[in-house]
């Protein structure tokens, strides 16, 4: 996996460019000289954890021949008050919605990603405390 980050050259925005020929543009706070014209690096880390966990849990539910048929996941998350303001907490509340889905498989579900799977959230686990919920959504 590679990426490349390049400064735009106009206050802090930067332009990221995946391994995958995609880009992503990231922009900083008015107050650090940013123009609030793109997500923060930080909130696309929080981001992309959620899609990383909402991948497994939709992948294990269809291995598992469930009837899934959407999968939502907030996040919050609090912040170190000093640098480095790593994510000390953080709190995943999944929305599945189905057909007759059972609440054990999507614990288990959610359990694999958390242990096993998810290789964004097992590496915040390192500095934050990471607590999930979830519904289920008859479809």
């Amino acid at each position: 996996m590679e990426c490349k980050v390049k400064w735009t050259g106009d206050g802090m925005s930067f332009v990221a460019e995946t391994g995958s020929n995609h880009t992503v543009v990231m922009d900083g706070a008015p107050e650090a000289g940013g123009r609030n014209l793109a997500p923060r690096p930080m909130e696309l880390l929080l981001a992309g954890t959620g899609g990383c966990t909402a991948f497994d849990v939709v992948l294990i539910l269809k291995k598992g021949r469930h009837a899934v048929t959407g999968c939502e996941v907030s996040l919050q998350a609090e912040r170190a008050e000093v640098e480095p303001r790593v994510f000390t907490h953080l709190h995943f509340h999944f929305r599945v919605t189905g057909k007759q889905l059972k609440p054990e498989a999507v614990a288990r579900a959610i359990d694999l990603s958390r242990e096993k799977y998810c290789s964004a959230s097992i590496m915040l686990a390192k500095t934050a405390e990471i607590t999930h919920d979830f519904e289920i959504v008859e479809a």
